[in-house]
């Protein structure tokens, strides 16, 4: 691969059948959870890798006809690779190798066999069943010694109207220097057939080469995803990891598919041997319905809870700004033997890093650690009024990705986390003297602070209410804090230990915050 890409301009908030029993598939192609209680899910048909595309109708979004309208390959995306928001970057440079292959099947939905509480602890059966054909994107090492054993499967974002990676965005740099293979699922109707607010699903995105996929709704979402996890930790027939063997399989999504997400775990997750660990990520305080329109639709109560009766790791990954504008706050829970709750304090559901600095974002580059103030929040679609956060998140994502695997491989439980501290009606959050959060968890960001961050709603065009805010210090405050550069090397090395000593750093990641505190000349008069 030589080129330089932008699937979609941003990370946005967002056959023939072939219907195989789980024993037959544990049978032919065994992993480490073969022979277990629960069956496998069903192995879809597996075509790739996909090649072609391009054309007159490629790659164009039309946002104002006549006024604004985005090409695509005027943005870096080359037609006949994969169409979806994550990196602009070759993944070769870093030594990993992108292919994208279809799936198709008989997918089925679920109806609850009982009432559905806000436990999350829910039994369903099989209902409808339906035809359908998705697609999965692949990401991994290059050099076959080089895979870790641990796979990463993201439920793309579909908010935006095209299917987006935040949560690649945010863990890219410890995906690949850690030797993870990740994938990425077109689950949803949206993000290949159309709708959302910014119209750009497959099928508009690239017709030539997505053209014959075909979804029959999201009832049969939560089913699509768990072949497509199938399909690459049982491969049957073409073997999307070419030969790779998965060791152990992480689910992940954000946002919305973070409400899909902990829907699948209450109910699909318990009925499948599939997934060993999860990171839900920026959830709101319900679930995504079981089922919906045209098939029976089947809400889920609110708030929702993740269950915890599983015997499989799960962290819930919080912003700051997801507790009262997603109302997440009520739908809070206390950590258990396989369940933590991790709550970063100076977080935004959305940031600067996921819509500007991750897409580039090669993991050797101190300078992403500085704090930048910007109005843009995905130029020239997000305008916001403030600058947009510019928080911590993308650090405290890569450490949840290091703890779920080795919590996963070793059984050494995730870290606990303290909670963002709330006022006393549990309306708010208690802050600093400089305006940032108390309580969570506590990196450099908010203990050696440069700037007030938070994730509170602001104004602007579409999304901007989920961007939360930056404030940078004036210099008066810089030098009152700070009055000599080692003053300030020395509060962000305390700050940065503490974070990767408590687990929510990890070292390489801290060397870039540290080594950048030395160069960036803050600090002094």
């Amino acid at each position: 691969m030589n080129k330089e890409r932008a699937r979609g301009g941003s990370a946005w908030i967002g056959f023939a059948l072939l219907t195989m029993l789980a024993i037959t598939a544990c049978d032919d192609n065994s992993d480490s959870n073969s022979g277990n209680r629960k069956p496998q899910a069903d192995n879809p048909v597996v075509e790739g890798p996909i090649t072609g595309g391009g054309g007159d109708d490629c790659c164009k979004l039309v946002v104002v006809p006549g006024v604004l309208e985005i090409d695509f390959r005027d943005r870096g995306y080359t037609p006949g690779t994969p169409f979806y928001a994550g990196l602009t970057f070759d993944e070769a440079e870093l030594g990993y190798r992108e292919t994208e292959y279809f799936i198709s099947g008989t997918a089925k939905s679920y109806l609850p066999t009982d009432e559905l509480t806000e436990d999350g602890i829910w039994t369903v059966q099989a209902a409808d069943a339906a035809d359908y054909v998705s697609r999965i994107v692949v990401l991994r090492p290059e050099n076959d010694a080089d895979f870790n054993g641990s796979v990463v499967v993201e439920w793309f974002n579909v908010t935006g109207g095209v299917d987006a990676s935040p949560d690649l965005l945010y863990t890219h740099t410890e995906l690949m220097r850690e030797g993870y293979a990740w994938i990425g699922v077109s689950a949803q109707f949206v993000g290949v057939e159309g709708g959302g607010s910014f119209e750009m699903p497959l099928k508009v995105a690239d017709p030539e080469r997505y053209s014959r996929l075909s979804h029959p709704g999201d009832s049969f979402a939560y089913d699509i995803f768990s072949q497509a996890a199938q399909a690459v930790r049982n491969p049957m027939g073409i073997d999307p990891l070419e030969g790779l063997k998965v060791e152990r399989m992480i689910g992940i999504g954000q946002s919305q598919s973070a409400g899909r997400l902990t829907t699948y775990i209450n109910a699909i997750h318990p009925t499948i041997e599939l997934f060993d660990g999860f990171v839900i990520h920026s959830r709101g305080d319900n679930a995504a319905a079981l089922s919906q329109a045209p098939q029976v639709e089947v809400p889920v109560p609110g708030p929702t809870l993740t269950r915890d009766d599983l015997t499989e790791p799960v962290i819930g990954l919080q912003a700051e700004g997801d507790l009262f504008l997603l109302g997440s706050v009520a739908a809070r829970q206390p950590d258990s033997a396989f369940y933590r709750l991790w709550e970063t304090a100076g977080t935004a559901h959305s940031d600067a890093y996921t819509t500007i600095k991750g897409r580039f974002d090669r993991g050797d580059d101190p300078t992403v650690a500085d704090v930048i103030a910007t109005l843009d929040a995905s130029p020239p679609l997000l305008q916001c009024d403030s600058p947009i956060n510019d928080g911590p998140t993308h650090w405290v994502a890569r450490a949840a990705i290091a703890a779920i695997d080795r919590w996963i491989r070793t059984g050494e439980a995730a870290p606990e986390a303290q909670r963002l501290s709330l006022n006393a009606d549990q309306t708010d959050f208690v802050r600093d003297e400089f305006g940032n959060a108390t309580g969570g968890i506590r990196t450099p960001y908010v203990d050696a602070p440069v700037a007030t961050l938070t994730g509170e709603k602001q104004a602007g065009t579409s999304y901007c209410f989920l961007f939360g805010t930056t404030e940078l210090f004036e210099d008066a405050r810089l030098a009152m804090l700070y009055p000599t550069q080692q003053a300030y090397i020395d509060a962000i090395d305390e700050a940065t230990d503490a974070a990767v000593a408590a687990g929510f750093i990890v070292p390489v990641d801290a060397e870039l915050i540290k080594t950048r505190a030395r160069t960036s000349g803050l600090g002094g008069p």
